[in-house]
């Protein structure tokens, strides 16, 4: 916590985010309605939390007006994270297979026209068990597949871009109530932005791991050094007795400069709650630099010169 920089009662650390090279594409799906969009992204995006075990991240990145979809109808776009582009692809196909062939009314579009092609419509459309046609359109090549309410109407491929993933805060706070406030306004904040996700449950993420465990299975475990409970008793700890809940929030974006925005807005937002709103301090979780290339400064972030 040295070198800590005092905004509005709250300590920002003088250390940073250590974030990684990610592959990510965007899908935007639409529908009769904006219900039934949100509910197929809602199902995409379902247990794609960590790439630790969910074989991606995933989350949706906004709503879309009519006017803002290729068919003119409401729609919701949603970004999917992972660590190669082979695992992305698998999961492209299996996410909207599953959650958004199946969900009424619904069609998907490319999000991403840049990049290395992968499957979207492409396989799916054997679904269509030879009734499927296909239509090219402006040198895009959609599939039609039929099915109980009309037809299923899928973009061939999407596009695969390179991203950033890992981007992180911790908020330490006087009890749940304040973790909690700190967390759901810096999220709210950062999904005003795009190009991000933050794709923990509601955003936030209150089991922070550490490489590595006692137990030789494991890859990573609890991130002692920071749970409350533990005050005391762990060997090292960056907490105080004051501080009796700690959240993070993990932040992918599609290039480092959405990531460091999303995470300046996050800490705009705790900072304007401040410490008469139980936020104590604000910090980032890192690996001495060995887990990625992308490092992001808290005090950089808030245009503090090194």
């Amino acid at each position: 916590m040295s070198g800590a920089l005092i905004l509005n009662g709250v300590a920002i650390d003088d250390g940073f985010a250590e974030a990684f090279p990610m592959k990510a594409t965007r899908l935007l799906i639409t529908a009769h309605n904006l219900t039934w969009a949100r509910h197929a992204a809602v199902a995409a995006t379902g247990f794609a939390t960590s790439v630790i075990a969910c074989g991606c991240e995933a989350g949706i990145e906004a709503e879309l007006p009519p006017e803002q979809t290729p068919d003119g109808r409401p729609g919701v776009s949603v970004l999917i994270f992972s660590m190669s582009g082979k695992e992305l692809a698998k999961q492209v196909e299996r996410r909207v297979g599953q959650c958004v062939l199946t969900c009424p009314t619904t069609a998907v579009f490319a999000g991403l026209s840049e990049g290395e092609a992968i499957a979207l419509g492409k396989n799916l459309r054997f679904f269509g068990d030879g009734w499927q046609i296909s239509k090219v359109i402006a040198g895009q090549r959609y599939w039609r597949i039929p099915v109980m309410d009309g037809e299923f109407v899928a973009q061939e491929t999407t596009s695969v871009t390179k991203s950033v993933g890992g981007g992180n805060l911790l908020l330490l706070a006087r009890d749940t109530d304040a973790a909690l406030a700190a967390a759901e306004a810096a999220v709210a904040a950062m999904k005003r932005l795009p190009n991000v996700i933050m794709p923990f449950p509601g955003g936030v993420v209150r089991s922070g791991s550490k490489v590595g465990s006692k137990y030789a299975s494991l890859g990573a475990s609890t991130n002692d050094a920071f749970c409350p409970s533990l005050f005391g008793l762990a060997a090292h700890t960056e907490l105080t007795a004051e501080t009796r809940c700690v959240m993070e929030i993990v932040i992918d974006g599609l290039t480092e400069a959405d990531v460091g925005a999303a995470m300046r807005a996050g800490m705009d937002a705790c900072i304007a709650l401040g410490a008469a709103g139980g936020l104590l301090r604000i910090s980032a979780g890192n690996y001495g630099g060995k887990l990625g290339p992308f490092h992001f400064h808290l005090h950089k972030l808030m245009g503090v010169k090194a």
